[in-house]
């Protein structure tokens, strides 16, 4: 089929530069988490009485904490350990949140609607911070018990916005055609649904990414995340908030590094969104 004027227009967008932006801020925390597989100043767990509470300077780019750990390579390390966390608790949430959200709005039983729906209404009462804590105080905290905890805690987000997408989709000609043609609802949630709703779902995940780096980083500053020694961005600044006076360079980085990563992902998801959607093209 001859691709459509509009087709063509939105194929021929050019990147704004919010997608620029957030894509090389992305870009930076990924090529942080890449490097610390194969290379670090030192060791970012090992403790050196001798050296704690060093300044930035040739030795330690960064300095070093109360402990004497390097800071840059903690950086570094703790970047890997952010994006894992948030890739694992994006995935479960939409993982789990897209499928029920088509289910809420393909399926013909109504009760079954509601009940998605309303579970969805009820999950949203409990914020990912909360969900941690409880899940903490449950199984203990760890890595995996705050992926979990915010993966569970996004899963309405995914939920709302593919009902509302396919909902959307569901009142098309070449759903009614697809129907007609005795098109299994299946085949048309694979076929037809999901490939419309993919774009407004890759943007949720940017922004849900953006939540899952914040609570990641709370829920270690509270000691529910990341335990020691693995090196985490939100416990850096827990242990250097003491600090705050006296060396306040040991609160600037892993600060500085949790807000690139936080506004490197929500201004990637609304470039993306820019660079997705042709409804934004037709309103300008």
């Amino acid at each position: 089929m001859e691709p459509t004027r509009q087709d063509q227009r939105t194929r021929r967008r050019p990147l704004g530069p919010t997608f620029v932006v957030g894509a090389a801020l992305v870009g930076l925390v990924v090529l942080f988490a890449l490097i610390s597989f194969v290379w670090t100043p030192y060791d970012p767990t090992r403790v050196d009485p001798t050296v704690r509470l060093v300044g930035p300077g040739a030795e330690h780019w960064l300095g070093t904490d109360k402990f004497g750990r390097d800071v840059f390579s903690q950086l570094l390390v703790g970047a890997r350990t952010t994006l894992f966390v948030g890739f694992i608790a994006v995935g479960v949430a939409a993982v789990i949140g897209t499928p029920l959200g088509i289910l809420a709005a393909m399926t013909r039983w109504r009760v079954l609607s509601e009940l998605v729906m309303r579970g969805n209404d009820l999950l949203l009462a409990f914020p990912a911070l909360l969900l941690a804590i409880m899940f903490g105080a449950v199984f203990g905290a760890s890595t995996l018990t705050a992926m979990i905890a915010i993966g569970i805690a996004t899963v309405p987000s995914f939920a709302r916005l593919a009902r509302s997408g396919t909902l959307q989709v569901m009142a098309t000609e070449y759903i009614t055609a697809a129907r007609v043609a005795g098109r299994s609802t299946l085949a048309i949630a694979w076929r037809h649904v999901l490939p419309n709703i993919g774009a407004v779902v890759i943007v949720q995940a940017s922004v849900s990414f953006a939540i899952a780096v914040l609570a990641e980083a709370a829920l270690s500053y509270l000691g529910f995340g990341t335990v020691p020694p693995t090196p985490s961005w939100g416990r850096m600044l827990q242990e250097s908030q003491q600090f705050i006076f006296d060396k306040p360079l040991l609160l600037l980085w892993p600060a500085l590094a949790i807000a690139v990563a936080v506004l490197g992902f929500n201004l990637l998801g609304d470039g993306l969104r820019d660079l997705l959607d042709p409804r934004l093209e037709e309103r300008r």
